[in-house]
């Protein structure tokens, strides 16, 4: 956690000396956004001349980021739990900012597409299915020639939201996994290597003949990287698309938020999406917070929920967020206090 703070600590040093006439806000966490996050932070701060800084550390850090009180908000693609939640020193709020998806992604040269059932997935996740030219997965494919070539599993080394998602996903389409293995931000992996953020695991699939892995969708497309159809609920094989993650976002909501939206029996949905949050403090008055700073960021929060943000998501491959759901977001925002008073109005 050293690089992490002394990071967090460059980041805020760097933040304060560009905008020392005005408010600078920072903020740590999930890498499966941090292309949406990048663009509509740069976007902001051209508008409104305020500097907003982001570290992609992984969700587990940002969480922790947040916990220590040394950034504006955290990010996380894990909501936190009631057990979470009670150990945070006071309370926070889940603000949705859009819906992406986790592919597995696959690095087999020539092979552009391939099919996967959950079944297979996990044997291959398990180290029970090692090579490419398996019989279970010609059976699957038999217009693909796969190569006589052994299977290197890739996942993320590092706390991550992706990777609760991914094994959230995998617990429930599988008892195996979930008795062996189980879900969470880590997970100790039956078999594979390990690479630091969407980003380390993308690169490595991507440098690695025969790899597969569990990547955010934007980094599996920016890298070029094939990605696997997978057997939803409703039996059918679906890619990662816009369409497919929404189709799996249109169920009902809790007013918090606070949802997986994996494994959807949504016929034309992809299994593996889900929502990615902004969390912050639910009384912004800590820590010799201004009420400047406080409503600073609750209007970069109603930014990242407007239309004009909305539409950045769908440009780099995210899913907007069904109205209904902007509409819990508004309302968990107009819940925020500074000294017991609503920030918003």
């Amino acid at each position: 956690m050293k690089k992490i703070s002394l990071f967090l600590a460059f980041v805020l040093v760097s933040a304060a000396a560009f905008c020392q006439a005005g408010i600078s806000l920072s903020g740590a966490g999930a890498t499966f956004p941090l292309p949406f996050y990048n663009m509509s932070f740069e976007n902001y701060s051209k508008t409104t001349g305020e500097k907003v800084s982001y570290g992609g550390i992984g969700s587990g850090a940002g969480i922790k980021s947040l916990t220590d009180k040394v950034v504006d908000f955290g990010a996380t693609d894990a909501f936190l739990s009631d057990a979470e939640l009670k150990a945070m020193p006071a309370p926070i709020v889940h603000i949705p900012t859009c819906s992406g998806a986790v592919v597995v992604a696959f690095n087999l040269p020539g092979i552009q597409e391939i099919k996967l059932t959950p079944n297979l997935l996990v044997k291959i996740l398990m180290g029970e299915i090692k090579n490419w030219n398996d019989a279970s997965l010609k059976k699957l494919n038999p217009a693909v020639k796969f190569p006589n070539l052994a299977i290197t599993v890739v996942y993320r080394s590092d706390g991550s939201g992706t990777t609760n998602m991914f094994t959230d996903y995998l617990t429930k389409v599988s008892k195996e996994w979930k008795d062996k293995v189980g879900s969470g931000k880590s997970v100790k992996w039956p078999v594979g290597i390990g690479a630091k953020g969407n980003p380390g695991v993308a690169g490595t699939v991507h440098q690695t003949v025969g790899a597969i892995g569990y990547v955010g969708s934007e980094y599996a497309f920016a890298e070029k990287i094939a990605s696997v159809a997978l057997q939803n609920q409703a039996g059918k094989f679906i890619k990662a698309s816009i369409a497919s993650v929404s189709a799996a976002g249109k169920s009902v909501i809790p007013a918090d938020t606070r949802i997986m939206l994996t494994n959807s029996a949504a016929v034309n949905a992809y299994p593996i999406a889900g929502f990615t949050w902004l969390i912050l403090y639910k009384e912004q008055d800590y820590n010799k917070r201004s009420l400047a700073q406080a409503k600073a960021t609750l209007k970069l929060m109603e930014y990242m929920i407007s239309p004009a943000a909305q539409s950045v998501a769908a440009k780099v491959n995210y899913a907007p967020l069904p109205a209904a759901v902007v509409a819990k977001a508004k309302a968990i925002l107009r819940s925020v206090t500074y000294n017991g008073k609503p920030v918003l109005k």
